[in-house]
């Protein structure tokens, strides 16, 4: 990726524009007609399942991979056929992709050096990007000698030492433990927003997505199935599988009954009769999927709205902060997957602890309920 020809250092930041993009490998569909507009400065992820498309997609901006058919543009400018070592492109592996027997300043130096920038400079930009991400004093030490999340921050200096117009990132913080990779999420995010990079990273996790993205684009089958804010994709999922994928959620089948302005009373064989508010096109006698989050569910000692029901606990999981609860409710046959409710309570002082076999009445507020 880095050459003598690329003598420019960019600007730190590119408007991307993906169009149309397909790659097939086989039968299999690796990106069906992705088009995606990124932002100056924004942070986008590209959140999917294994198999989604989603690092194909990657290597397409790259130009480790070639598209069968579409463009890549930066900056108005089609990249589609110029190769990787070209594009100017800054990049950050799961596995870092350090050079052992070079010290962090070399690693870190080396797309400089490649630039042919003169060592003057090469040293200026080498000690102000390890500031940058608070390894001062770090340059004289070999990777063997650091910590992942150490190792991390050096191979994140050196994709961003030659500001280049975008970073692409495919899921950097992987083989770090829970812990530091929390650490690492805020530390990255503060360093992006610091230079006003752009950035498209790739990660299979959702909170990662949800804490660090400008916007997430959700893919599934090499499409893109949703394309918004964390708390657009999380509140007001645009299909069950977002809904689903995106942290846990309960699902039930339901029908609209009956629709007036943007409020509508559906019913089903798990959510007797409620109201609630459509934020997507519905008809009446139309069958449709409602998503209500875990945490969303609360237990209740009397019927307080619409969506009350009585429920046994089937199932009591402590994580520390909450306890999960599956409940199912009292007229769903059981074997009826959907009859079974997931609660997310968060342990506090005084909160009721509930067992096994216990008889409560759970509900959640109707506009808490969305469409799918």
């Amino acid at each position: 990726m880095d050459h003598p020809e690329s003598k420019n250092s960019g600007n730190g930041t590119a408007h991307v524009n993906l169009k149309r993009i397909n790659k097939q490998y086989g039968e299999v569909k690796a990106v069906d007609d992705v088009s995606l507009d990124i932002e100056e400065h924004e942070f986008i992820s590209l959140l999917g399942p294994s198999g989604s498309g989603k690092t194909t997609l990657l290597m397409i901006v790259a130009g480790f991979a070639k598209a069968d058919s579409g463009h890549v543009f930066i900056d108005g400018k089609d990249i589609s056929l110029v190769p990787p070592y070209q594009r100017n492109i800054g990049m950050v592996f799961q596995n870092y992709a350090l050079f052992p027997h070079m010290t962090i300043a070399d690693n870190i130096a080396y797309p400089l050096k490649m630039r042919r920038i003169s060592r003057r400079k090469v040293r200026q930009m080498v000690e102000e990007i390890l500031e940058t991400v608070q390894l001062k004093g770090f340059g004289r030490r070999f990777p063997a000698q650091l910590s992942g999340g150490q190792q991390q921050r050096v191979a994140l200096a050196r994709a961003m030492v030659f500001k280049p117009p975008i970073l692409l990132m495919d899921e950097p913080l992987g083989a770090l433990d829970k812990k530091l990779r929390e650490q690492m999420q805020i530390e990255l995010k503060h360093i992006q927003e610091q230079l006003g990079i752009t950035v498209l990273y790739v990660t299979h996790d959702q909170e990662e997505a949800l804490s660090m993205s400008s916007r997430i684009a959700v893919i599934n089958n090499g499409r893109i199935e949703h394309l918004g804010t964390a708390l657009e994709i999380y509140d007001h999922p645009a299909n069950e599988f977002v809904a689903d994928f995106v942290g846990e959620t309960n699902i039930f089948s339901a029908e609209v009954e009956q629709v007036q302005d943007d409020i509508m009373d559906i019913s089903g064989s798990c959510i007797l009769r409620m109201r609630t508010k459509a934020r997507k096109h519905v008809e009446t006698g139309q069958p449709i999927r409602l998503a209500v989050r875990p945490e969303k569910v609360v237990f209740v000692e009397e019927d307080c709205n619409h969506c009350t029901y009585d429920g046994t606990v089937e199932d009591v999981i402590f994580l520390g902060d909450i306890t999960k609860y599956y409940v199912r409710l009292a007229h769903v046959h059981r074997g009826q997957q959907e009859g079974v409710v997931i609660m997310k309570v968060q342990n506090r002082l005084g909160t009721i602890q509930y067992k096994r076999g216990d008889p409560v009445k759970i509900g959640w507020n109707e506009m808490d309920a969305t469409i799918v």
